[in-house]
């Protein structure tokens, strides 16, 4: 009974969905630990891990509460854990609460800058929840969010803001703001009817594909631009950063490909596996070039 209920709530986060900003959020960690007169604490990298899983868990459990109406009547989502009736409206909320302030915790735990900035970064990720409902640009929202990852992470270490890892929040910005407009393209239909918006609700969708398309463009322009400037920042780093940024390119274009050639049923390929892999990917070569080697 309570590994089916820990399932249920594995379930309700998509906790597998990390995976999409966590190595983009350890880049920032190691960049900040090889920044000036900084170095390695577990301690630190320990709670800059509860961070990314409290918030993650906090912003999809609020989600799903704020939209179980909504997925009740979809077909795709009915099977969700709440309308489904597998995780109560009450229990939902109660975890929500107990993931803001683990994450406003950890938060405080690391250093004052990041718990003055953490009601920031819940606003924005648990904002994103209603932004469908009055705008269509509501997958730059969620890219935001998941953006604020690797500038967390640095300051986590250092305490300040630096370029480097801006730039690498705008490349998680712009990408999940890309392959969001792909995964919404599932749902156009269901949206127009029930008056939510989005980019496939707005442009219809071949344009949604092609702004897609026109957004990970830039997202993979700053990312090449990212590694150069790192390069000269971090005497440290070799070559297999600049390997992981070119995998990286080559899989987030790859998905539209999929999508092309096979249509909407392959979205969970293109969006799932492809993005997944292309941040583990990106994310593992960059810590070796930088820690390791």
């Amino acid at each position: 009974m309570a590994s089916a209920s820990i399932k249920n709530y594995l379930s309700l986060v998509k906790f597998s969905h990390t995976i999409f900003a966590l190595p983009f959020a350890l880049v920032g960690y190691f960049l900040g630990t090889h920044y000036s007169d900084f170095s390695f604490q577990g301690r630190t990298l320990l709670l800059v891990l509860g961070c990314m899983v409290f918030a993650r868990s906090a912003a999809m459990a609020f989600n799903r509460l704020v939209d179980r109406d909504i997925d009740k009547d979809n077909p795709r989502t009915a099977v969700r854990e709440i309308p489904a009736g597998k995780v109560s409206v009450s229990s939902a909320r109660l975890f929500v609460l107990i993931n803001c302030l683990a994450f406003m915790l950890c938060a405080y735990l690391i250093n004052l800058t990041c718990f003055y900035l953490s009601p920031v970064a819940l606003l924005v990720i648990l904002g994103y929840s209603y932004t469908k409902r009055f705008t269509s640009l509501c997958h730059f929202v969620l890219g935001i969010g998941l953006g604020l990852a690797p500038v967390g992470a640095f300051i986590a270490v250092t305490n300040q803001f630096y370029l480097i890892p801006i730039l690498y929040g705008v490349v998680v910005f712009l990408w999940v703001a890309g392959f969001d407009i792909i995964y919404a393209l599932q749902d156009e239909g269901f949206d127009q009817k029930h008056q939510l918006n989005s980019i496939p609700t707005a442009l219809g969708q071949s344009k949604a594909r092609l702004l897609s398309i026109i957004v990970h463009t830039f997202a993979a322009a700053i990312l090449i631009f990212s590694a150069y400037e790192a390069s000269a920042a971090y005497p440290t780093l070799g070559m297999l950063h600049w390997v992981g940024t070119a995998i990286f390119v080559l899989l987030i274009f790859y998905q539209h490909l999929v999508i092309q050639r096979g249509g909407l049923e392959r979205i969970g390929l293109a969006f799932f596996t492809t993005n997944g892999l292309a941040s583990v990917l990106f994310g593992l070569l960059f810590i070796l070039d930088i820690a390791w080697l």
